[in-house]
């Protein structure tokens, strides 16, 4: 049964970018952009392949990401979309994002998240293109 529980959720646009996997590959984007003022609300890093590792990058500007990117010569996948739910860290917590998008019919097909040991966390849900407004519907509540 869904409970009402306190977080906040946030639709946010994604990138990828797939580069050769080896040492110092995710510091050299990581710092390239936070050099050039691209301030990011996520980030994870996968590897894709024998030799390749795949960043999303998840920027509190979009547009700002995609224009420092253009011009450090970091080749972007995207926009996507994605959420984020950010929140008190409450027992059942992420059962709770999951009950209210499988009661609205929407499937996720990924997600990771986070505590941050201070009893907050944040989670990044990951929904099909044509269920989106759906679950972000869902989960505002």
């Amino acid at each position: 049964m869904v409970r009402p529980m306190a977080f906040t959720v946030r639709p946010v646009d994604y990138y990828y970018v797939t580069v050769g996997d080896e040492l110092g590959a995710a510091y050299r984007v990581l710092a390239t952009l936070a050099e050039r003022g691209v301030n990011l609300l996520a980030f994870t890093a996968v590897p894709s392949g024998p030799s390749l590792a795949q960043f999303t990058l998840f920027p509190e500007d979009p547009n700002r990401l995609a224009a420092e990117a253009r011009a450090a010569q970091i080749p972007l996948e995207g926009p996507h979309h994605a959420i984020l739910v950010q929140g008190d860290d409450e027992l059942g917590a992420f059962a709770n994002v999951h009950e209210r998008l499988f009661r609205a019919g929407v499937d996720i097909y990924a997600s990771s998240g986070v505590t941050d040991g201070r009893r907050a966390y944040g989670y990044v849900v990951y929904v099909r293109e044509d269920q989106f407004e759906r679950a972000v519907g869902a989960l505002e509540l």
